[in-house]
């Protein structure tokens, strides 16, 4: 049986809103069981210190008082305790002469878990009622609809990837109902509008968030992947202004929680803010926003560094991958409200949507599932004169693409070799988001250079271009474009 203690965080420091200036200490104990029968080396956590359960699924915590919960790391095998699609992994403490006793109750999985999916669904970011009901019609529907194409014992779990919603807490509850619709469990990721932003430090800009979901960071398991979520969204006290950064308190928990990973596997890795984008070099800036990317990310990169990991951002808005050495991957999600519900596009021409992931032992394959729009369609063509810096040239939006993709092109049926990418500008995004066709409900939108655009130049005469584009798994994904058809700028 475990029994921990940080004295440094045990020190006089202010109370933390709505806490008092209780600076005692508590001690945290029960057991974590299925059946009746205890579960060994199950991780138990305050944020501050992780301890495992011992042979008979026992544990004891010595912890600060000021922490809120106290929760475990869903061990591989087990099904995920949810209410309507929210998981519940948690208790929150309430502690009586320094104690709190807390039991957790598993229930075993009626099948293997080595193979499972899950998605992620980045920015729903609902401001009104109208935005809800199309979250809960057409997203939560979609997935519900993509789930039930898989085979019946398909495991799903879904990772909400932050702003949930648009600073609207009201509109919490509809969040949760287009979840309920989905049916599969989901874990959350705060995000910068899900905050409380009245509040005079980070610490408090999460008590909405708290309330409602849990812990804002914490790790679970299914099969042989072991998932973490991080809160990288740093409030720093005025109006809505933050900076992408993980705490101390966080980089000592996740050392921790690491610490029960053996080197080699896999490991994901949820946030709301990317580790990392190169949307400042697409805009010709000399550097990132402070609230673009993390800060302090190499130090994350550096607790990643023994395993095969993936990083699952949002905020953003576009699409992008990002990779960091040999063994990170980063997926920046476009969103599931793609440019804030004004139309079927994120500003850099993804559509609408989110990732999906197949999980077989330690290795994903993924796929961008755009809403409404079957699995297969992963490009946009469009015809000659549609970007008008390329005026003689087709072009393609891939939207999903890094540098293990093949974008081709066949002229006529003759094979012309792979495409010239570029950056520039989606052309739908234009003729949707650029001047006069500005959203009349959000009018800075406006589009983003993006560097999944393709070139190809035909030749005079020709009359059909096929576009064939192979993904990094060997999936190959065609559409044609008739050059005698050239009346539409968007087909």
């Amino acid at each position: 049986m475990g029994l921990t203690l940080a004295p440094n965080l045990l020190q006089a420091r202010p109370a933390i809103p709505g806490r008092g200036q209780d600076l005692s200490t508590v001690t945290l104990s029960g057991k974590v069981y299925a059946n009746g029968k205890g579960i060994a080396g199950v991780s138990v956590t305050d944020g501050i210190n992780v301890v495992t359960t011992d042979s008979a699924g026992r544990y004891e915590l010595l912890s600060n008082a000021t922490v809120d919960f106290v929760y475990i790391s869903i061990p591989r095998g087990y099904e995920f305790e949810n209410e309507k699609s929210i998981t519940r992994f948690y208790k929150k403490i309430v502690p009586q002469r320094g104690r709190f006793k807390a039991d957790f109750e598993l229930k075993k999985l009626a099948q293997d878990d080595t193979k499972h999916n899950f998605v992620v669904w980045a920015d729903p970011q609902i401001i009104s009622k109208e935005d809800a009901e199309q979250l809960k019609r057409e997203s939560a529907q979609d997935l519900k609809q993509l789930v039930g194409s898989y085979p019946q014992e398909t495991l799903f779990h879904g990772i909400g990837c932050g702003d949930l919603v648009w600073d609207k807490f009201d509109l919490f509850d509809d969040y949760q109902e287009a979840l309920a619709i989905a049916g599969i469990p989901f874990f959350q990721v705060i995000g910068n509008h899900d905050m409380n932003l009245d509040a005079r430090t980070d610490e408090g800009s999460t008590e909405k968030f708290k309330e409602l979901f849990g812990p804002t960071y914490y790790s679970f398991n299914r099969g042989e992947v072991h998932y973490v979520v991080l809160d990288d969204v740093f409030f720093i006290g005025t109006a809505k202004k933050y900076i992408g950064y993980l705490t101390e308190r966080q980089l000592a928990w996740l050392e921790q929680d690491l610490a029960t990973v053996k080197p080699g596997s896999t490991v994901v890795v949820s946030l709301h803010i990317p580790a990392y984008t190169r949307q400042h070099e697409r805009n010709k800036e000399k550097e990132p926003s402070l609230g673009g990317v993390v800060s302090n990310r190499k130090e994350l990169y550096r607790l990643l560094q023994p395993y095969k990991a993936h990083i699952m951002s949002g905020h953003t808005h576009f699409n992008e991958k990002v990779f960091e050495g040999d063994n990170i991957i980063e997926h920046v999600h476009g969103t599931v409200c793609g440019a804030w519900w004004t139309g079927p596009i994120c500003y850099d021409g993804t559509p609408s949507g989110y990732g999906v992931y197949e999980v077989n032992g330690s290795e994903l394959q993924w796929y961008y599932k755009s809403t409404g729009l079957p699995k297969e369609q992963q490009l946009r063509v469009y015809p000659v004169g549609a970007v008008a810096a390329k005026p003689e040239h087709v072009a393609v939006n891939v939207w999903n693409w890094d540098p293990n993709w093949k974008v081709e092109w066949l002229e006529d049926g003759k094979r012309k070799g792979e495409m010239a990418r570029e950056t520039g500008l989606d052309p739908l995004s234009v003729q949707l988001h650029e001047g006069a066709a500005k959203p009349n409900r959000h009018k800075w939108i406006e589009p983003q250079p993006t560097d999944h655009l393709f070139f190809a130049k035909p030749s005079p005469g020709a009359s059909k271009i096929t576009v064939q584009v192979t993904d990094r798994f060997g999936n190959v994904f065609r559409d044609e474009l008739q050059l005698a058809k050239l009346e539409s700028v968007v087909r």
